[in-house]
């Protein structure tokens, strides 16, 4: 079946060589060596780091197309995770037929075609999100979703994959960015302020409760406002962000029919030797703890299914799927990336500390599948 839907779009050879490729071995790089690698960017330099690409995102792609092909409980069956192998295969092909880079007008139009890769995936996860909706349509209501694990490893794998493409590609097109702050190399600040993105996280999720509820609860920010570390603030961001917004909607909601003052959220920014830790607390009541595991699945979410709104529902309309519940395993494999963690440590009828770790060390190479 497989071999016989692969021939319908793509040829054969294509095929046989995304499978070659897709055997490969992609090549992990450390938050440093982005780092060291980006400080200088001379022709020579980007020319490397072009060359480098042409060949290691080649191998990357690959393995996600190949990856998809074999998606576990028939979810490569299903039209939109199709979508997305196409994608796929369609940027696996851009890198192989793109001539071999051996000059600067190269190295310039390489860097064109691979920011159109990425602007191509810019939906994977929502389509991600649709196909998984495909696939719990089909199980019906009695599959327990914590037995699909396989499931979830898979999508782990997929978007952490995803990730890694998108820190290459995005930090190799910020390299030739004249106007990037001083600090600032490709995606990486080298004086990044944890307390400044946690506040600049802090008021977005607090407009966007605003909106949903009419008011957002105040969040208190404790920490040295003149410590700095290298690290990719709009990964902190996002997480961060996630973070607080979970902590706002849970102390709303536990709130909504009280006359008391909804409690702060509170973040704490610790700087250790290894680690800087950036704690989340709030007072929304908790979660019980046959709730936890559930929260960093793929296949559980609180909101309604698109489906069962929607059964027409094609693969072009993303507006409906925001909000799906994959904040927080996201999140978790942002900090993963490059060396941390999230943990959430909760207290059923009183609140939850979200422990968002981050190594200050910044030599741990992307973790890749």
């Amino acid at each position: 079946m497989s071999t016989l839907r692969l021939g319908e779009k793509f040829s054969k050879g294509l095929m046989q060589e995304v499978q070659k490729w897709g055997r490969l071995k992609p090549t992990g790089v450390s938050l440093r060596q982005m780092m060291q690698f980006g400080a200088k960017t001379t022709e020579k330099n980007l020319l490397i780091s072009a060359q480098f690409l042409h060949k290691e995102l080649a191998i990357r792609i690959a393995r996600i197309a190949v990856d998809l092909e074999r998606s576990p409980y028939g979810l490569s069956e299903k039209p939109a995770v199709l979508q997305v192998r196409d994608w796929y295969v369609d940027s696996f092909r851009d890198f192989r037929t793109f001539p071999e880079i051996k000059n600067d007008s190269d190295e310039k139009e390489f860097t064109k075609m691979i920011n159109k890769v990425k602007v191509r995936h810019n939906n994977v996860v929502p389509m991600m999100a649709l196909g998984v909706q495909q696939l719990k349509k089909g199980l019906g209501r009695m599959t327990s979703y914590e037995d699909l694990y396989e499931i979830h490893e898979f999508l782990d794998r997929l978007y952490m994959s995803r990730m890694g493409i998108r820190m290459l590609i995005g930090q190799h097109v910020a390299l030739h960015d004249q106007n990037l702050p001083p600090n600032c190399v490709g995606y990486i600040d080298t004086k990044m302020s944890p307390m400044e993105v946690a506040q600049n996280a802090s008021e977005d999720a607090r407009s966007v409760c605003a909106r949903e509820y009419g008011s957002a609860p105040e969040v208190k920010i404790f920490g040295d406002p003149k410590f700095t570390f290298p690290y990719v603030p709009t990964h902190l961001h996002l997480m961060v962000f996630e973070l607080v917004k979970n902590s706002l909607r849970a102390v709303n909601d536990c709130y909504m029919e009280s006359d008391k003052v909804e409690p702060p959220i509170r973040i704490i920014v610790a700087d250790g030797i290894e680690d800087v830790t950036i704690k989340v607390s709030d007072e929304g009541g908790g979660i019980p703890r046959s709730g936890l595991p559930k929260i960093f699945t793929y296949l559980y979410s609180t909101a309604k299914n698109p489906l069962d709104e929607h059964p027409d529902l094609g693969t072009s309309d993303m507006a409906t799927l925001a909000g799906y519940g994959y904040g927080l395993p996201i999140s978790r494999l942002y900090a993963r990336y490059f060396g941390g963690d999230l943990q959430i440590i909760s207290m059923e009828g009183y609140g939850t500390d979200a422990y968002l770790h981050l190594s200050r060390l910044g030599d741990s190479e992307e973790p890749l599948p």
